[in-house]
């Protein structure tokens, strides 16, 4: 049985819903497939952030989907309590100012230059897994 659209977007829904911190982004904080999905996601792991991710590139869906839910046409994207933040550009200029970790209620690092991952983040979320149980 395949997917359907609608099955996405609640999916995605809850998984916004369900997540205090949720990264949508091209590939996986392990291995990212794009510079600016590493570049947040790094971000959030300098901060020493757990964090739930998903990588919306095995079904174009999961990227219309997304973005009829948040109404932002760009990858990544990050959500914090539900809410969109935004973009590899705005969740940067953010962490350079102290305001990501001020939203994340976490000490900003002295180093403000985001490293490559070394605290692991939360599984990387699967959706054929979640739809098929």
């Amino acid at each position: 049985m395949s997917t359907t659209n609608e099955e996405i977007h609640k999916f995605l829904e809850e998984a916004i819903a369900e997540n205090e911190v949720m990264l949508f982004m091209k590939g996986t904080p392990d291995a990212p497939r794009c510079g600016f999905s590493m570049r947040t996601s790094g971000a959030l792991t300098a901060l020493g952030v757990r964090y739930a991710a998903m990588d919306i590139l095995p079904d174009p869906r999961i990227r219309e989907e997304l973005s009829a839910i948040s109404d932002w046409p760009t990858i990544p994207q990050l959500f914090v309590q539900g809410k969109l933040v935004g973009g590899c550009d705005i969740v940067m200029e953010m962490y350079e100012t102290g305001e990501l970790a001020e939203l994340l209620g976490v000490d900003q690092p002295e180093d403000v230059e985001p490293e490559p991952p070394s605290v692991r983040p939360a599984a990387p979320m699967q959706l054929e897994n979640r739809l098929e149980g």
